[in-house]
């Protein structure tokens, strides 16, 4: 399932995303691995000198500690509203020709596909620039949170900008999505 918002038409389908065809856009939270080849295909254009695709996946260590899968949860219509937000910022700093972002949610195991930014432009030096930009900034400011389940058996909730804290020393904790915060067990996530 995908959470999916158009901007011409909200889609009542399975899928909730913001999306302007003219302008080679595609912004979706999703609990399906991320289609790369569809992403490259939606970025791609005949205007397009250059496509950039940046992956996160879900790595084995994160600091001293091992991870054995992560969770993501978001409030959905802020993150999609936010994901917009970048990508029209990105629009005004850099020639995009096409611009995609999906995060996806629920539980992921190792090496899976978290997030995806794919961008295109007239030149490789913008499309890099904007497609840094862009995870960088999603990081810092999207409402999604992950949970790191560790080898050890504990398990932590992390808002990722708190992971760009560790090199400037401030804590890294951050409080858990607001509906994890009232439940003594965290709800079950759907794996479809």
């Amino acid at each position: 399932m995908a959470v999916c918002m158009r901007r011409s038409s909200c889609a009542a389908e399975s899928e909730n995303a913001l999306r302007d065809s003219a302008a080679n856009s595609m912004i979706r939270l999703t609990r399906e691995p991320i289609d790369t080849a569809a992403l490259l295909d939606e970025v791609g254009s005949p205007q397009a000198g250059a496509v950039v695709l940046f992956l996160g996946t879900v790595r084995e260590m994160t600091g001293s500690q091992q991870t054995l899968a992560l969770d993501y949860e978001a409030y959905p219509e802020m993150a999609l509203a936010k994901m917009a937000e970048l990508e029209a910022a990105a629009r005004e700093k850099w020639p995009l020709v096409g611009c995609a972002i999906v995060h996806r949610l629920g539980h992921l195991e190792l090496g899976q596909a978290s997030v995806a930014v794919a961008v295109s432009s007239p030149h490789r030096g913008e499309a890099f620039q904007a497609g840094q930009w862009l995870i960088d900034t999603l990081k810092q400011v999207v409402p999604v949170w992950k949970q790191e389940h560790w080898a050890d058996g504990t398990h932590e909730w992390v808002h990722p900008a708190a992971e760009s804290a560790c090199t400037t020393g401030l804590d890294q904790r951050s409080p858990p999505p607001p509906d994890k915060e009232r439940r003594a067990t965290p709800a079950k996530v759907d794996r479809a």
